[in-house]
């Protein structure tokens, strides 16, 4: 059979993964390397001029439902996914992958440090939900300033933020 493919419909060369590897050379990219191959794979495109804000957040919730859907009907799942094939657990990364990378995206077009963002929420999320009255609660916060200090600990409530 003859190859018919055109250089524009050719498919890509694959990614030298040696050259997507962070600083540390292990993989181990921080937000800040992600932001700006983020920003040079839409720049070699020309694609800025589609990524508005709004544009991007709602690719997000996109790709945020496409993620929920590999979870719909399926119940509790156990940690590490024992029971899934390799095949699930891949597409898994990948919509994964769609989720973080849009947010990094956006956050960078919006002027955001995520994460510094990030870091600052924990800190509030810490003087928001403290230990001694909410350790084994999943109660939310505005729920937990009225429980005794010895009702938080011996909580059944399943854990959360």
């Amino acid at each position: 059979m003859r190859n018919t493919q055109t250089a524009a419909t050719a498919p890509p060369p694959p990614l030298n993964r040696e050259e997507m590897k962070g600083a540390s050379g292990e993989g181990g990219l921080t937000l800040e390397e992600l932001k700006e191959k983020m920003a040079l794979f839409a720049k070699e495109r020309d694609w800025d001029q589609f990524h508005s804000p709004r544009n991007l957040l709602l690719a997000l919730v996109g790709e945020v439902g496409e993620l929920s859907e590999i979870f719909q009907w399926k119940g509790e799942v156990p940690r590490g996914l024992p029971d899934w094939e390799e095949q699930e657990k891949l597409h898994l990364g990948e919509e994964l992958s769609d989720v973080l990378l849009y947010l990094i995206r956006l956050s960078d077009i919006c002027g955001i440090d995520l994460g510094e963002a990030a870091l600052r929420k924990i800190e509030l999320n810490a003087i928001k939900y403290p230990i001694n009255l909410c350790k084994g609660s999943s109660r939310k916060h505005n729920r937990i300033k009225t429980i005794p200090d010895d009702a938080a600990t011996t909580s059944n409530d399943n854990g959360g933020v």
